[in-house]
């Protein structure tokens, strides 16, 4: 078992841990001490407090204060009144933004994970970002948890990266009347022809 990414990595800009996060492996150790993993194929990123797609552009609120917070938290959010979300903190404390983990590629606890998507196809497990949190068994109760320290039992993990040749960018997924350029901006990452990426996203290729 690796050791989890150093805060460091975490430091800089969100665009550049969005694009460096592709290949590594997400896992997480539930309660009955099955070990899930899944590899990371996309991502996006909210960065700054000019950026009309996040949460933390306009001032801190009790739902955003994690953004807000060191490099390497969790930030775990209920949306559509549905399912949760779940991104890793980065930048500087006090400067808000995060990168959205979108998709992964299931590895192990492939068991765990079926029981947890019951009646889906293995390529729908974990090919979104409330899929994936259904998969993985995140919630609310992960919302800051440190991802530098296996402690929490959710953390992120070197793997292999993802060859610049086989990076695609695009808009991100879902923004809504956000206005340009936040809506249509290239925030989003994704591994090339990998049937994880989730079709919410367009093309995968």
């Amino acid at each position: 078992m690796l050791r989890p990414l150093f805060q460091s990595f975490y430091a800089p800009s969100a665009l550049v841990v969005a694009r460096s996060l592709l290949g590594m492996r997400l896992v997480r150790v539930l309660p009955n001490g099955a070990r899930l993993m899944g590899r990371i194929v996309e991502t996006e990123a909210y960065h700054g407090l000019d950026d009309l797609a996040s949460h933390g552009h306009s001032r801190r609120t009790p739902r955003n204060l994690p953004m807000y917070g060191p490099p390497g938290r969790a930030y775990v959010y209920f949306t559509y009144g549905n399912y949760w979300l779940f991104n890793a903190v980065c930048e500087p404390d006090g400067d808000p933004a995060a990168v959205l983990i979108r998709a992964v590629e299931p590895l192990e606890g492939l068991d765990e994970m079926a029981a947890r998507r019951p009646g889906r196809e293995i390529h729908e497990w974990t090919s979104g970002p409330g899929k994936l949190v259904l998969a993985f068994g995140i919630s609310g109760a992960d919302n800051t948890l440190d991802l530098t320290t296996t402690a929490g039992n959710l953390w992120i993990e070197p793997g292999d990266p993802v060859p610049d040749d086989r990076v695609r960018t695009g808009p991100r997924v879902g923004m809504g009347k956000t206005p340009e350029p936040w809506h249509s901006i290239p925030w989003r990452w994704w591994e090339a022809g990998n049937p994880f990426v989730s079709r919410g996203s367009g093309k995968r290729s």
